[in-house]
């Protein structure tokens, strides 16, 4: 199995990839530096740490650790995402609710994930 098999990793790949073009496309140009930057970085960090993650999975606790993280930077990316839309750089209401919900989706799919890992580790055994 690889990390590209996770349903986790599936919706941050495509979140990465939505966000990227919206934060180049829909957004006024000054916040392709600014609020778009920081939203394709921290939407980016999320896969990564998955990825990153995975690649401990041997080691139960860094594998949660790394976890944590793509949950914190999901989080993260959902606060950029509410302060484009709040300060009207992101007009699209149907685009915002869009992606809030997905966000949303991975956050709470990212805590069972965690949990998951916490209860069957291999090391748990």
């Amino acid at each position: 199995m690889s990390y590209r098999d996770l349903e986790i990793f599936e919706i941050a790949h495509k979140l990465v990839i939505d966000i990227h073009i919206t934060s180049l496309n829909k957004l006024p140009r000054f916040e392709m530096y600014e609020e778009g930057r920081q939203i394709r970085r921290s939407s980016k960090s999320v896969k990564s740490n998955i990825v990153e993650g995975y690649g401990r999975r041997r080691y139960k606790q860094e594998f949660i650790k790394f976890l944590t993280y793509a949950i914190a930077s999901n989080d993260e990316t959902i606060d950029h995402l509410v302060n484009l839309f709040e300060t009207k750089s992101l007009s699209d209401r149907d685009l915002y609710m869009d992606y809030n919900e997905r966000l949303d989706k991975l956050g709470k799919k990212l805590n069972l994930f965690i949990q998951s890992v916490e209860k069957n580790h291999l090391s748990a055994k």
